[in-house]
């Protein structure tokens, strides 16, 4: 198998998901794409950190146990599932999605590829921008 730069960022809120997220992960296996979880104490990272692009480092903790603590439990929830996707050229994008609808996978609304902008942004914010665009369009269909 040819080893890709392909990497998926997968965000799931632990929301009863477990069977629609091993089929997702099947298809990623047998596309050759690694999977990178993301977790939610890793929502104010940036995307690019998580996606291991070079010149965005890790988020330096509090100083003292007690605001690390603090900064712990004032996390923004995020309650959606996430795709954020590098790396793909756009017939790979387009085999990725299809094997996911042929596999059965349930629609993920929120999906974004890494870019140049984006990868500055905290996942939070990205989750934000994505929650935003996906209303508007959702809007946008209804009239």
């Amino acid at each position: 198998m040819q080893i890709r730069g392909e990497v998926v960022l997968y965000y799931n809120p632990g929301n009863g998901v477990a069977k629609q997220t091993a089929l997702m992960k099947s298809v990623f296996v047998r596309m050759g794409v690694r999977i990178k979880n993301v977790r939610p104490e890793d929502v104010n990272e940036t995307v690019g950190y998580l996606a291991g692009l070079k010149g965005f480092p890790k988020k330096e903790p509090a100083g003292d146990a007690q605001m690390q603590e603090a900064e712990e439990t004032q996390l923004p929830v995020i309650p959606e599932q996430i795709l954020v996707l590098k790396g793909f050229s756009s017939a790979r994008l387009d085999l990725l999605l299809a094997a996911l609808r042929r596999a059965g996978v349930p629609r993920i609304d929120l999906k974004a590829v890494l870019t140049e902008q984006n990868s500055g942004w905290t996942f939070y914010h990205l989750y934000q921008e994505l929650r935003e665009e996906h209303a508007a369009m959702a809007g946008e269909r209804e009239t």
